[in-house]
């Protein structure tokens, strides 16, 4: 992809998140599931590790080296004419100028970066450490020319025991990230939790990010609750795998 169209298609999913209260990016994994989302009416897209992973028989958490992220997901992006961001995961050991290099050579205008590093025996960064990363990427994207979306994503929820005790710790680091230069701010685990939502949605300037399962929850709730921003991380997959197995049902032995 040239770098015209790259700098179009990310200044465009910039104005999406100003336009969509919240702006819904289906997660999706390959080329048809793009191109189904695309034609559905979805103005932008997100690819997901996890989905991604499985649908090529590898393992989530970064089970698969950003070579083979980067040469998964050029087709995809490729294969779509909206906006698209990928789930990098804690980074693949990359330096944060290589993220941006690799993402925007094949097209992607958009991140996620979490905080659980997978490679170094799932350990949490510290506040600091994780801000640096995404201060990174940010510096990253403007010597690039290309705005690229950081969404700064927290595991602080999903690892407690209970959420609402970390919820201090949670908001600290949603902050850092996002003076460090974060678009928007993803702390994953609470999709069920209106109090921690909201508590989340007015502590920080930047849209917050929500998992979102495409049949169970309601969009106009996640709307009331000040959500800026819903992907689908592995539940849309997960929703099709159930329908599909509905379908097939009657037809097996």
């Amino acid at each position: 992809m040239n770098f015209r169209t790259t700098v179009k298609r990310a200044q465009r999913l910039k104005q999406l998140h100003a336009e969509y209260k919240p702006l819904v990016l289906p997660t999706v994994w390959d080329v048809w599931s793009a191109r189904t989302a695309a034609d559905a009416g979805f103005p932008a897209l997100t690819i997901g590790s996890h989905p991604l992973a499985d649908s090529r028989g590898a393992e989530d958490h970064e089970g698969q080296t950003f070579e083979e992220v980067l040469a998964a997901v050029r087709p995809i992006i490729a294969a779509v004419d909206v906006p698209v961001s990928v789930d990098l995961e804690a980074g693949y050991g990359q330096e944060p100028a290589d993220l941006i290099a690799g993402l925007t050579e094949v097209g992607g205008v958009g991140l996620n970066l979490e905080d659980t590093v997978h490679s170094e025996g799932g350990r949490v960064r510290s506040t600091q450490e994780h801000a640096d990363c995404i201060a990174g990427l940010r510096v990253a994207a403007d010597d690039a020319g290309i705005p690229v979306w950081v969404n700064g994503r927290t595991d602080l929820f999903l690892h407690a025991e209970n959420a609402a005790e970390v919820l201090d710790e949670a908001v600290e680091r949603l902050r850092a990230m996002e003076q460090a230069g974060a678009d928007s701010a993803y702390p994953v685990g609470i999709q069920d939790d209106d109090d921690l939502l909201m508590a989340v949605t007015g502590a920080v300037a930047i849209p917050v990010n929500s998992t979102a399962h495409p049949v169970k929850h309601d969009l106009e709730r996640f709307r009331r609750l000040g959500v800026g921003r819903i992907t689908y991380g592995p539940l849309l997959q997960l929703a099709m795998t159930d329908a599909m197995k509905d379908m097939l049902g009657p037809w097996g032995s």
